[in-house]
């Protein structure tokens, strides 16, 4: 059993004291203390069991006894840098290429997404020679400076930051709430269209297209399943005026998505990338990443002159870990797992979108699914509150949910590869008990409103409006809902 080094209150006034401020923590009023967890599962300090659905980090479930196994093994007999020969390193490569198409061959190995995508920005632009990237609305690439240049979801939460000159931002491509939605005739033409009137518009004021650079489904922007086709016909435009595509799988790689390894493979297979970054899922926890490109990117990225060289990048307790992790995926069948549980979870969410019109949508491939809520169905207004009313309701029935997307409205599936349909059918049922609360009080107070003009008129007191009962009642209102509301971030 673990043993607690400080009460939890202790904890938090020493995080307050040495922790940097803009460093957010989840359900701020009353935060959990995570002391160990195992699979699915997350405990706190007094042994308290959280069902977890927000870790895609721990890929094959917490603390997987063969990836700590293998982690652990390596760390007894070397760990040391690249610049050595070591086996681990040529292995792991060769296992993960063979996930991938043949073109993209040639593995830089790093230790974070934020590092496998800024070296993505580095290789595209030294192979074409270019400079501007093209990025989609809500999208988050990472925390480093030439990420967070490319990322909205980041930059537009800064007031007086200025876009980028060389970074150009195209419309996510939403079928949902986006400009081109379900009943367009094609939007994914429609979409990749706009993409091709930027570059044309770049060229005009003298910009030349180094990359267009795209989460394969948007993950922070709130759960978004880009149409079938869009990715080809992007890839075209971007190739056409000399710049290349990067395909980012930091969220969604490693068969989360069930029916494909990869989530950019949901395009079909007359698509493939110029560039892939990996990882989040790729170490289960232990910080590492990657980025794959064709022989003739990493060639180009020669010639520079400059040699590319990573301390941790790739040493032999990662790539341990990393082949552990692969192991893990199939030897348990993981990708399966998502697709038979991940198709499970969708459907009992659809039978709650029949019962409740807070749910305007339901959309995801596998393990990766959102649920939008909103007031009006056919005016599609963002439900915020109430997505937040239902994580800290979740959180008090011990179970870990998040909300995401530019309105903080979709509630995010994104658990841990061994989630059953057991779990599904727990949050489920947890989430439709809320849905109800919600719904019941909102209908409640709209009658008692309509009842009450004839009994101010006559106190000659002021009236209330519907605007009053657009937003749930909660009896934590000022304890915590709103704190959560600000964190954004992965």
């Amino acid at each position: 059993m673990f043993a607690e080094r400080f009460e939890k209150k202790e904890t938090i006034d020493l995080r307050k004291r040495y922790i940097g401020p803009s460093c957010k923590i989840f359900f701020s009023h009353d935060p959990i203390k995570i002391v160990r967890a195992k699979g699915q599962y997350m405990y706190d300090e007094k042994g308290q069991r959280y069902l977890d659905c927000i870790n895609n980090v721990a890929h094959v479930g917490h603390c997987h006894p063969d990836v700590v196994k293998a982690g652990a093994q390596q760390m007894e007999l070397l760990n040391t840098n690249s610049r050595f020969l070591h086996d681990n390193l040529v292995l792991y490569a060769q296992r993960l290429q063979a996930t991938l198409p043949d073109k993209l061959g040639v593995c830089y190995f790093v230790n974070s997404g934020s590092e496998a995508n800024d070296l993505a920005l580095r290789l595209a632009r030294q192979y074409t020679g270019h400079t501007d990237i093209i990025t989609l609305e809500n999208a988050y690439h990472g925390h480093v400076s030439s990420l967070i240049d490319i990322s909205p979801y980041k930059f537009h939460q800064l007031s007086d930051a200025e876009q980028n000159q060389f970074v150009h931002v195209a419309s996510s491509p939403d079928v949902y709430r986006g400009k081109y939605r379900a009943d367009h005739p094609d939007p994914a033409t429609a979409y990749a269209d706009e993409v091709k009137d930027i570059i044309s518009k770049a060229h005009k004021k003298g910009g030349k297209i180094a990359a267009f650079i795209a989460e394969s489904l948007q993950s922070c922007g709130g759960q978004v399943i880009p149409p079938v086709g869009y990715f080809q016909q992007v890839a075209q435009h971007v190739r056409k005026a000399g710049g290349i595509f990067i395909a980012d799988e930091v969220q969604v790689g490693f068969g989360r998505v069930g029916s494909h390894f990869w989530a950019f493979q949901l395009q079909g297979e007359d698509f493939v990338p110029d560039i892939v970054t990996m990882g989040k899922p790729i170490g289960n926890g232990h910080p590492m990443s990657c980025v794959v490109t064709t022989k003739e990117v990493a060639e180009a990225f020669m010639t520079s002159g400059m040699e590319y060289f990573n301390t941790f990048g790739g040493n032999p307790v990662s790539c341990a870990i990393g082949l552990a992790v692969l192991d893990v995926i199939e030897k348990e069948d993981l990708q399966g797992n998502a697709l038979r549980v991940g198709q499970y979870l969708t459907s009992l969410l659809e039978k709650q979108k029949e019962k409740h019109l807070l749910i305007g949508d339901i959309r995801g491939r596998g393990l990766f699914v959102g649920v939008e809520l909103v007031r009006d169905r056919l005016k599609i207004t963002p439900a915020t509150a109430e997505a937040q009313e239902v994580i800290y309701r979740l959180k008090e029935q011990h179970i870990l949910l998040s909300a995401d997307g530019p309105h903080r409205n979709v509630l995010k599936f994104k658990p841990p590869m061994c989630f059953t349909t057991e779990d599904a059918e727990l949050v489920v049922e947890k989430i439709d008990v809320i849905l109800t609360g919600i719904s019941f009080f909102i209908v409640f107070v709209a009658c008692v409103l309509l009842e009450r003009p004839s009994r101010v008129s006559s106190t000659n007191q002021t009236k209330q409006t519907p605007q009053d009962i657009k937003q749930p009642v909660n009896k934590h209102k000022n304890r915590h809902r709103w704190h959560n509301s600000r964190i954004k971030g992965p």
